[in-house]
């Protein structure tokens, strides 16, 4: 029985993030997500958030409001 050995393109399959350690950004991120309660910030800004008008459009509500911070991580659409 012979046994291949793990290549870096079979290893990509596999997270790599199962294995390190939780950075302070992750631990950071994961507290603000249970913290900070999005849909009702969402709600109470909605009324006064610019609309789709005669220019740029706006980026959506939550989208503005998680990213608002260099270290919060991107949503992605």
């Amino acid at each position: 029985m012979s046994m291949k050995q793990q290549t870096l393109a079979m290893a990509a399959d596999q997270s790599f993030e199962n294995y390190c350690k939780p950075t302070r950004r992750d631990e950071f991120l994961k507290t603000m997500e249970a913290i900070v309660p999005w849909a009702a910030l969402c709600e109470v800004i909605e009324p006064h958030y610019p609309k789709a008008g005669n220019g740029r459009p706006p980026i959506g509500l939550e989208r503005m409001l998680r990213n608002w911070h260099p270290w919060m991580k991107p949503i992605t659409v």
